[in-house]
């Protein structure tokens, strides 16, 4: 099957690919039915386009003619409006500390940007008066190192779905099909976007009540993304596992000493995730086959599944997936301020401090997933935003089985500049019907991520290991 082709219509200039064009190449998407077998690779023609009109990652490199500029790189190290503030051991700053809010969308004016909106953004809105988006100018800030791009033209060569699309073959490193041909090959650039390869980071989880009260819940994790593997060569060369991952809860006291170990395997259709869980009060280390789907996620607090965290993880067999389509919408982008408040002044009753979050116009891929007939999720049908820059997903809509908007995802992103690379930071899980929110992955007033983890050994991630980890 031929992979859908970009091309300029009519009067259009080669380099401009307009937000029509983009609609229409994912409705050709959309129909190209997926039949299990590996897809035709993308023509030499399309692959030479990545760094010429199309971003290194696939992007459109052209603005759109209004508030979306061409990207020109983005930020590939510590910008010069704070050079001299900046700290390798610090969170990062905002590197666009002059930037002005240009206009505020609530729930009285929010009729007029409808198209740019979310249906979860309207969602929260409606339900919440004193919900808000205060939106900046659009700044293509994201970035990743060289070799990410290189690998990235290898993969539109070469990276197949395998598996019947539960798996990734052949390709490496970096986005596997930049160029993608459905909606399968998009939800796995998310999930196996660059993030570098060995890495550690503290975090907080706060599941907060209807009137604001938190407990906050730290967390110590580490991953080896083995898909980022620079000795590797292709897929098939890590022995099917594309993570190896540990999560220690270190406070409260009730909840520390409390460890997770998964080994994320890349083909599920030739093995299923691995995930051991240690308890300190039973002291013993189990296989834990519930810490996938719609489990309940760990520190949740019921707020959310195990397979919503960082947006959407492991695998998507569950679920048909379609490409709605590229749009321009609102969404959080380069928000640097919100990790670097207090978690008093972020956390907030009903949703976050939302003078604290920065939106910008961005194109997004929005892909659906439904529930496929005979399968058990508590979510019927998700829609997922995908950042065009990143693959990194920016939210989403979570509906439940009577169909009804049940949840609602926020992923706050931002460019890591001195790595590079462009993730995000905070995500937030709000649930409409509770009027509870669970927020995930906040590192404020905590130390960076470490990018560089290199003590890391494959070795450490075994039963035994998490069982002297979680010994209080």
């Amino acid at each position: 099957m031929p992979r859908p082709q970009f091309r300029p219509a009519g009067n259009e200039t080669e380099g401009t690919i307009t937000m029509k064009k983009s609609i229409a190449f994912a409705s050709a998407l959309a129909v190209c039915a997926f039949a299990g077998a590996a897809l035709a690779k993308v023509p030499d023609a399309q692959v030479n386009r990545l760094g010429a009109d199309l971003t290194p990652v696939g992007a459109e490199k052209a603005g759109n003619g209004g508030a979306i500029p061409a990207w020109t790189g983005g930020l590939t190290s510590v910008p010069a409006s704070i050079q001299g503030q900046y700290s390798p051991d610090k969170l990062p700053l905002n590197p666009y500390p002059g930037d002005q809010i240009k206009f505020t969308i609530d729930a009285g004016n929010m009729a007029q940007y409808s198209d740019n909106l979310t249906e979860g953004s309207k969602a929260m809105m409606s339900t919440y008066p004193s919900y808000k988006m205060n939106v900046y100018d659009t700044r293509r800030s994201c970035a990743f190192p060289e070799f990410v791009y290189e690998a990235n033209k290898h993969n539109a060569q070469v990276a197949i779905l395998v598996g019947g699309g539960n798996g990734v073959g052949e390709g490496i490193m970096g986005f596997p099909f930049p160029i993608p041909n459905n909606a399968l090959e998009i939800i796995w650039n998310h999930t196996l976007r660059y993030r570098a390869f060995k890495l550690t980071r503290e975090f907080t989880a706060a599941p907060v009540t209807r009137g604001g009260d938190y407990e906050l819940i730290t967390v110590q994790d580490e991953a080896i993304l083995q898909w980022s593997d620079p000795s590797k060569e292709r897929a098939e060369d890590i022995d099917n596992i594309s993570i190896y991952y540990i999560s220690n809860t270190i406070a409260p006291a009730r909840a520390a000493g409390n460890v997770i170990l998964v080994h994320e395997t890349l083909n599920r259709a030739l093995e299923e995730r691995r995930a051991w869980q240690y308890s300190p009060g039973t002291r013993r280390v189990r296989r834990a086959p519930n810490i996938a789907y719609d489990n309940p996620g760990t520190n949740s607090d019921g707020l959310s599944t195990s397979d919503a965290f960082d947006g959407y993880n492991g695998a998507p067999d569950r679920y048909n997936w379609t490409v709605i389509g590229k749009q321009e919408k609102y969404v959080a982008a380069n928000n640097y301020d919100a990790h670097l408040a207090t978690y008093d002044e972020f956390l907030k009753p009903l949703h976050v401090n939302q003078d604290l979050v920065r939106y910008e116009l961005h194109r997004v891929w929005s892909i659906e997933a439904n529930l496929k007939p005979g399968n058990r999720h508590v979510y019927s049908r998700r829609v997922k935003h995908l950042d065009e820059d990143s693959w990194t997903m920016t939210g989403a809509e979570l509906y439940d089985g009577r169909g009804e908007l049940w949840r609602v995802q926020e992923l706050l992103g931002r460019q890591s500049y001195s790595v590079p690379l462009c993730n995000k930071g905070a995500e937030i899980v709000y649930d409409l019907q509770a009027g509870r929110y669970l927020a995930l992955a906040m590192q404020n007033g905590g130390a960076p991520i470490n990018y560089n983890a290199d003590e890391l050994d494959p070795d450490r991630y075994t039963p035994a290991s998490i069982r002297q980890l979680g010994v209080r």
